[in-house]
């Protein structure tokens, strides 16, 4: 496979994990287990997981399912009032996850925030820290401008791609 080629080979790190997605993504692959030795990983794509089968597993009791009451019948409509206008949605630029891991603001527990709102940003910024497998990667702004809101929590776990920071662009 021309893949091999690009391969990070070595034991299992957050490039190999990222090689692995990539693979997934461009051959369309939904779930994949690797066993290396004592070490095993699953990964899936999400959006694409199968509805669960039901399982049954020795020592449960299979209940049926409970079936839901029909709804009921929807109250006539009052008349229509002037519709508000809808709030607009949030401006700006977001800075969101490059990968899946557990969110610091911080380098360590006692030392200040890498950023709060209101703090200017150039792109090589460092906006947080993501751990994963006991790695610490520091997360660039990617954007010149100004923290408009933080959107998780220090120490929140966060997924891929999830928007952690809202900026209002320079």
């Amino acid at each position: 496979m021309a893949e091999n080629a690009a391969d990070p080979g070595g034991p299992l790190d957050v490039q190999k994990i990222h090689y692995l997605v990539r693979l997934m993504k461009r051959y369309d692959i939904t779930d994949l287990n690797i066993n290396d030795g004592p070490l095993q990983v699953r990964l899936r794509r999400r959006g694409h997981e199968p509805a669960p089968a039901a399982q049954h597993l020795p020592g449960m009791l299979h209940y049926p399912a409970a079936f839901a009451p029909p709804p009921a019948a929807p109250a006539p409509a009052a008349p229509a009032a002037p519709a508000a206008p809808a709030p607009a949605a949030p401006q700006g630029i977001l800075i969101k996850s490059p990968m899946v891991g557990t969110y610091y603001a911080s380098s360590a527990p006692d030392t200040p925030v890498f950023v709060n709102v209101g703090s200017s940003i150039q792109p090589d910024t460092t906006v947080c820290i993501i751990e994963a497998m006991k790695v610490f990667t520091d997360i660039p702004a990617g954007v010149s401008g100004t923290i408009a809101e933080i959107l998780v929590k220090n120490g929140q776990a966060v997924e891929f791609d999830q928007p952690l920071f809202r900026v209002n662009p320079a």
